[in-house]
């Protein structure tokens, strides 16, 4: 995988914090922000960006848990899951939103990218990319079973950005009827799509978690391809 990676700074409006970089072995592309699960920008996250870089994007990964602690990894045993979701609850929602707004605005500045800009979210992260669709941050948005999009519905009527949803058919953190609802309230908007993996279950894509299934993990990450290709 012939990538160069780095942290970097990131000039927020609350103060400077930083973001893994990762570059395509031809430096350029076409932008990602890649926002993290509730486990920080861990090895698993830091890998999710160099696959993309792989795939030729300049991926740009902000540590949004930077306020309690500058690069928090955590694993996914008990005491990182409790420690993770003490992060998510201390995490302010409008800090995290505009510390994307930061990052996007970094990574459409970098000199490598060359093109339009993406944002790619897991679990936490995807609901941050759902927003930040909303927000009009983004040029296009990848949400992987994003908690609580099902109550962020009314934001619905401000995307104007093409939207991919992906859900575990067995995800034991976001009910049928939380994806149910979701996909009614899409049902007339073309630009966005909503792919449900029936044997997944939360973390589908995370191959250090016991939910990881190589299966959906591999068509999301095709589907998630194709719609960047075709929206990029």
């Amino acid at each position: 995988m012939d990538i160069t990676t780095q942290w970097i700074d990131i000039a927020g409006a609350e103060g400077t914090f930083q973001a893994y970089l990762a570059v395509p072995h031809v430096g350029k592309g076409p932008g990602i922000v890649l926002l993290q699960e509730i486990f920080g920008v861990n090895e698993h996250i830091r890998s999710v960006a160099e696959q993309y870089a792989a795939d030729g994007y300049v991926v740009l990964v902000p540590d949004l848990f930077w306020r309690e602690g500058a690069h928090i990894e955590l694993g996914y045993d008990g005491e990182g899951w409790k420690r993770a979701v003490e992060l998510m609850q201390l995490t302010d929602n409008e800090h995290a939103v505009a510390d994307v707004a930061a990052t996007v605005k970094a990574l459409r500045a970098r000199p490598e990218v060359d093109g339009k800009i993406a944002s790619v979210g897991y679990c936490f992260g995807g609901r941050l990319s759902f927003q930040s669709a909303a927000a009009g941050l983004v040029d296009t948005a990848i949400a992987y079973y994003g908690g609580g999009i099902q109550n962020k519905l009314e934001l619905a009527d401000q995307i104007k950005v093409p939207v991919l949803m992906h859900f575990g058919g067995q995800d034991s953190h976001i009910p049928p009827e939380a994806v149910q609802k979701i996909a009614e309230r899409f049902e007339d908007r073309e630009e966005v799509e909503i792919h449900i993996y029936p044997q997944a279950e939360h973390g589908f894509n995370c191959s250090h978690r016991d939910s990881y299934n190589q299966r959906a993990a591999a068509q999301a990450h095709g589907n998630s391809l194709v719609f960047l290709s075709e929206n990029l």
